[in-house]
């Protein structure tokens, strides 16, 4: 027994020393290095031991590119156009470079509000948007998206029509690239081809004429078939604005007096050619109701009208055999119109420049250019060397008289940023439109409208 407690007092102090030997020893911990990428994209890197007790934690965060690429859009909102922009020309970008995009339809201002807050909060989560040429300005005085001019190198083997440098580029540095624009043409039912003025052709129709041909059409037929878009707001300070450019009204940005302006010596010769129409009661007897021109052409209601290019190619697309289609008429000073754009641009602070540009890089190949803006309505490719792409199928003839229109007239781009309200704006030429034209005489006010005009003045930012 004496023995048993004498062993058992050795071991239990054999066993104190170890404990206090093993607490003095310095440990040697295996080294394990965790990475975790998550999904703001921030790669977080730990240090620790195989002991419970983390010794040492290091956290660093890097911006790291993502294989999906996120593009907010004003363009392509209709459910057709989103369905082929998506699947024909996204899908094959993605198959081809492994790079995937989240596209968006967001509204102009609703945008411009989103990347505001991104830019402010210093979180980018857009990496591409495609604008309206109009608010390009809006994001290049904010400075937010980057300059482009390094990429020059990308458009060596093609050329991106310069009708919209204006807003796209800023003191010779390119900011915005267009990839679908839109034009104005003429398109007649040829039921208006017997109306015809002799020695007039629809390919070099003049304003003259075609205020002969619209007034003979209405006293031939009983009742006016000229169409223009008669509901506020909409798209008629676009046709006229067409007018006044072939009657020498400067392009946006170029000098007084310019687009849009209401009361100038080439407004008000152009407000006479519509109040001649209006005289002869020329147009629709439905017009203050119509909102776009395409339904009243298929229809047959109307037979005339300068329209927006792709309204143009859905009437002519439905029954070629029905139409015939001409640039827009021309005036002393060549053929104006209005020319809208919509263009990509990057933004400042994505961690995603590289594929952004690649994404910029296959939307303006001139192939892609025509099979895009052919599938989404008829738009017009901004860059030349497109026409050599297109074919003989009617939306290729629409295309090509649209390019001749861009390359050949005096276009002028929309100044929507220089003013307060464009609604406002739009409202104005509508007001003249009913007062002078539809319940005019046939004579132009030359005190109204510059009574119209220092309202349009007043409107200026």
């Amino acid at each position: 027994m004496k023995k048993t407690k004498t062993f058992s007092l050795i071991l239990f102090i054999a066993l104190i020393g170890g404990v206090m030997l093993a607490a003095c020893a310095t440990p040697t911990p295996e080294t394990i290095i965790e990475t975790v990428v998550v999904t703001e994209q921030v790669v977080v890197t730990e240090v620790v031991t195989e002991e419970i007790i983390v010794t040492e934690v290091v956290t660093e965060e890097i911006m790291v590119p993502s294989t999906t690429l996120v593009l907010d859009s004003e363009m392509f909102s209709p459910p057709a156009e989103q369905e082929f922009f998506i699947n024909e020309i996204l899908a094959p970008f993605e198959e081809e470079t492994g790079i995937s995009v989240n596209f968006s339809i967001v509204a102009g201002q609703d945008m411009f509000d989103r990347i505001t807050v991104q830019q402010e909060t210093d979180h980018v989560t857009t990496d591409v948007i495609l604008a309206f040429n109009g608010r390009f300005p809006w994001y290049t005085e904010a400075g937010y998206v980057g300059s482009l001019s390094t990429a020059d190198e990308m458009f060596a083997d093609r050329t991106i029509l310069p009708a919209f440098d204006a807003t796209a580029s800023v003191d010779g540095t390119r900011y915005f690239v267009p990839i679908s624009a839109d034009v104005y043409l003429t398109i007649a039912n040829n039921q208006a081809l017997d109306y015809l003025p002799a020695g007039a052709d629809v390919d070099s129709l003049t304003y003259e004429q075609y205020v002969e041909w619209a007034v003979a059409v209405a006293e031939g037929e009983g009742e006016g078939k000229v169409c223009i878009t008669g509901t506020p707001q909409k798209m008629f300070i676009y046709q006229f604005g067409t007018s006044a450019l072939s009657y020498g009204l400067s392009p946006a940005g170029e000098g007084a007096p310019e687009f849009p302006d209401l009361n100038s010596a080439a407004s008000a010769e152009s407000w006479g050619n519509w109040a001649a129409i209006g005289a002869a009661d020329g147009f629709v007897p439905t017009i203050l109701s119509i909102d776009n021109c395409t339904d009243p052409l298929m229809r047959e209601e109307a037979w005339l009208s300068v329209t927006h290019n792709a309204r143009v190619g859905q009437v002519y697309a439905s029954n070629e055999t029905q139409f015939t289609v001409g640039p827009a008429p021309s005036g002393p000073s060549g053929v104006g119109t209005i020319a809208g754009a919509h263009g990509l641009g990057v933004v400042n602070g994505t961690a995603n420049a590289d594929g952004a540009l690649k994404l910029i890089e296959y939307l303006t190949r001139p192939e892609v250019q025509v099979k895009m803006n052919k599938g989404t309505g008829g738009f017009v490719p901004v860059v030349a060397e497109a026409i050599d792409f297109l074919g003989d199928d009617p939306t290729d003839e629409i295309i090509r008289k649209a390019l001749l229109v861009l390359t050949l007239g005096v276009p002028s781009y929309l100044p929507v940023a220089d003013f307060q309200d464009w609604g406002a704006v739009k409202q104005l030429f509508d007001d003249v439109f009913v007062e002078v034209i539809l319940d005019g005489d046939g004579t132009v006010d030359q005190a109204y409208l510059d009574a119209k005009q220092a309202e349009l003045e007043a409107l200026r930012k």
